[in-house]
């Protein structure tokens, strides 16, 4: 799965909650500039990590459900989860090696 996975609201739980391996949900917009800056990090990630953490992305203006529930109020966010629950949250553009740490954390 190298392809980093989209996800929606009603994906989420089977794809993210439900998950055998630790996730992280990129919580972005089209137009959030901060959001394309993160966007490269998070694919080479995704691809760095295959078959050992689940990596989503999830567009806010298309799915309010999921983000509410969640409580995000800015982008980019990055939710971490391990074993279904929450078990980090990465706020704003950071670095690479500042995602990849909290990665590590979970697997």
């Amino acid at each position: 799965m190298s392809e980093i996975l989209q996800v929606n609201d009603s994906s989420f739980e089977d794809e993210i909650i439900k998950s055998d391996m630790p996730a992280m949900v990129d919580f972005w917009a089209p137009w959030c500039q901060p959001c394309l800056i993160t966007a490269p990090w998070v694919e080479e990630l995704a691809k760095e990590y295959d078959g050992r953490f689940k990596v989503a992305k999830m567009n806010v203006d298309e799915n309010p459900i999921t983000p509410s529930h969640y409580g995000i109020r800015s982008i980019p966010t990055l939710l971490l989860f391990k074993d279904g629950k929450l078990a980090d949250t990465i706020v704003g553009a950071v670095g690479k090696a500042s995602i990849e740490k909290a990665m590590l954390k979970l697997i």
